[in-house]
């Protein structure tokens, strides 16, 4: 799935991400609307992980779908 698509289905995505990143909160999700690099950026900072990492799980949860 790209990012386009992701954004296209953001709100009903969003449940699969809070069961998969439970430290994300609606606000988190909310402004993230779609946008990779702020959900790896929360991510980051929400775990405590590398930005590569953060982006290594949003690319397979990605291909998860």
């Amino acid at each position: 799935m790209n990012e386009d698509k992701i954004k296209g289905q953001w709100k009903q995505l969003t449940g699969k991400f809070k069961a998969k990143w439970g430290k994300l909160t609606d606000d988190d999700l909310t402004i993230a609307d779609g946008n990779y690099e702020y959900l790896a950026g929360k991510l980051q900072e929400r775990y405590g992980i590398a930005r590569e990492e953060a982006e290594r799980q949003i690319k397979d949860f990605d291909r998860s779908l």
